[in-house]
């Protein structure tokens, strides 16, 4: 099968690759760019566990093709955290409240999160509830990541 000249900035770097049109986002940033933080569950966009940020909106990157990111500005969970390796306010936060169980998880709870506060930076319980209900936890750490949740915005309403 042929293969298509995609450039695509990921995590602020501009990077260029060739991928087959069928190639998924997910498969192209472990194979490719050895981005392996970005995790796959279901491979049917159920469980949030492969979401990464796409021009800012958080999307499964299992669902995507790697050739529709032509051009993007694309995220994952190693650029999501400050530049000189210490932790995000979001990762913090789940360290914090123990929102890491396996971790399998945990990078697209992450990126998730981090969208989520991004659109609704002072939620309600329900609100994050809702906005988490994209993402499974097959260790069922829900408790300690919707604390974490709490954590974060309180802790980016502080810094803003």
């Amino acid at each position: 099968m042929a293969e298509h000249a995609i450039t695509l900035t990921v995590n602020g770097e501009q990077r260029r690759g060739r991928a087959e049109a069928r190639k998924t986002l997910a498969d192209f940033l472990r194979e490719d760019l050895a981005l392996t933080g970005t995790h796959l569950g279901c491979e049917h966009g159920v469980c949030g566990a492969c979401t990464v940020l796409v021009d800012g909106a958080a999307v499964r990157s299992c669902l995507m093709f790697a050739v529709q990111a032509e051009g993007a500005d694309v995220v994952t969970i190693e650029g999501i955290g400050p530049a000189d390796g210490t932790l995000g306010p979001v990762q913090e936060a789940f360290r914090q409240a123990h929102g890491l169980q396996c971790g399998f998880c945990t990078p697209g709870f992450v990126v998730s999160v981090h969208a989520f506060l991004q659109q609704n930076p002072n939620p309600t319980l329900d609100e994050i509830r809702e906005g988490l209900s994209g993402n499974l936890c097959r260790c069922t750490g829900y408790q300690g990541i919707i604390k974490a949740v709490q954590i974060a915005a309180e802790s980016m309403s502080v810094k803003s």
